[in-house]
């Protein structure tokens, strides 16, 4: 019987211990959950007789190294700080690693010693990055296959909330990290276009007018570019394209709003407030007053603009004289953050969405050619969410490969290759995660 040792029981890890929970008797394992809250762990496995629930603190190294060595393959659910803690042990124990997460150089350090132990650190493994990997490179490979050279390749994914949950004049609802949702484009973005580098800073990224029509249900959604989309062109083999882009969705009404956001300076980080006994009011009014809010708003020409402001402000609680922040010293990033989660949270019966758009331009046997490949998940609820069954699915159909000896590479990787999609992503199409794909000429 093998070991399956997963970090981290939260909001993501929903879908993926259901997976590892109906996969262990075909396939013989037991699994481990380890996180801060066992009562949490056993809400989500209901005592399944494969799985132990153990509570546990990630930085007490004599704990964790314990634990790993009784697995045959470890997946981490963890921030993403966290992972290197766990990926030493990992690597001193000769055990297998599993991340959603993005590869960062303290993992790049290890790689010479993954490969001389044969052993297997697989990251980027859930929905963005990962499922954009696997999907991006099955359609790259078969376009370069058939003889296309690709000048234009664009990536878009957003985790939304579901038309039938939508109800708030924000057109979005907290489906994971709330603190990832506002900290993102900090630090502004860079990709390529039309041969050449464009760098935005982050005062310049949520523009509602960019965007695509995804379906006839969804209609048009605006998008902002990721953090850095250059060093996937190497990654994904496309040294030869104009334009490389990877981007967040939103709807429009969200890029107004957040563009305001920013200029308010809600997003700043200077822990200028203390919070004990402050309401979400008192703080919006002393934020507001300090950048006159009042001339700010009148200097907007639309109305509907204006009233698009008001509207969401009111959703975000500030004339909210009863609630109270009390969490100490705070910057207004934080505070803002506190009233997403009270105020934009998915209901109990609320469904969230996943929506992922590739879109090529390409040329082949003399003819301009656009194919696009796209992708909508919808939730059960607020708990096997979509963004949870996304992030989940993968890494359990990745580690279910490996300890059945499908997957036998070693080393560090992320999913780019067929040897990890042609496995993947026909069980994920078993589990309703599909793509449409179309083509037409230019």
């Amino acid at each position: 019987m093998k070991t399956i040792l997963l970090f981290g029981a939260g909001k993501s890890a929903t879908v993926l211990i259901d997976y590892l929970v109906s996969e262990a008797g075909p396939n013989h394992w037991h699994t481990l959950i380890a996180d801060t809250d066992k009562a949490l762990i056993l809400s989500k496995t209901k005592n399944a007789s494969s799985t132990e629930a153990i509570e546990a603190d990630i930085n007490n190294s004599e704990q964790r190294a314990s634990l790993i060595s009784r697995a045959d393959l470890v997946i981490s659910m963890m921030p993403p700080a966290l992972h290197i803690l766990i990926a030493r042990d990992c690597l001193r124990l000769s055990k297998h690693l599993l991340t959603a997460s993005y590869v960062d150089d303290a993992l790049r350090e290890l790689e010479p010693e993954l490969k001389e132990k044969g052993i297997l650190f697989l990251c980027e493994m859930g929905l963005d990055p990962g499922i954009d990997h696997m999907s991006a490179m099955k359609m790259i490979h078969a376009i370069k296959a058939s003889g296309g050279h690709i000048r234009s390749f664009k990536s878009h994914c957003g985790g939304l909330v579901a038309p039938e949950s939508d109800d708030n004049p924000w057109h979005y609802k907290i489906s994971w990290n709330p603190r990832n949702i506002v900290m993102a484009g900090k630090a502004g973005a860079v990709y390529r276009a039309n041969g050449q580098t464009v760098r935005e800073p982050y005062e310049l990224l949520f523009s509602a007018e960019r965007g695509v029509k995804v379906n006839e249900e969804i209609g048009f959604l605006s998008w902002y570019p990721n953090r850095d989309s250059l060093p996937y062109i190497g990654l994904y083999d496309l040294g030869e394209t104009d334009t490389f882009l990877r981007t967040t969705l939103r709807h429009p009404e969200f890029m107004l709003g957040w563009n305001d956001i920013v200029s308010l300076k809600l997003t700043d980080e200077e822990k200028a407030y203390e919070t004990e006994g402050m309401s979400l009011a008192a703080f919006f009014q002393s934020h507001l007053d300090k950048l006159d809010f009042r001339e700010w708003l009148s200097e907007k020409p639309d109305e509907i603009h204006r009233a698009l402001i008001m509207k969401q402000l009111d959703c975000l609680g500030w004339l909210d004289a009863e609630t109270h922040i009390n969490k100490g010293l705070c910057s207004a990033m934080e505070v803002l953050q506190f009233a997403m989660e009270k105020n934009l949270a998915l209901q109990p019966d609320d469904k969230d969405m996943i929506v992922m758009l590739h879109e090529f331009e390409y040329e082949t046997g003399g003819n301009s050619m656009r194919a696009e490949s796209t992708l909508v998940v919808k939730g059960n609820d607020r708990f096997h969410t979509a963004m949870a069954k996304t992030v989940g699915l993968p890494l359990g159909i990745a580690a279910k490969l490996i300890l059945n000896g499908r997957i036998e590479l070693s080393g560090l990787h992320i999913p780019v290759s067929p040897e990890i999609y042609s496995l993947v992503l026909p069980e994920l199409e078993e589990w309703g995660v599909r793509f449409v794909e179309r083509e037409n000429h230019l």
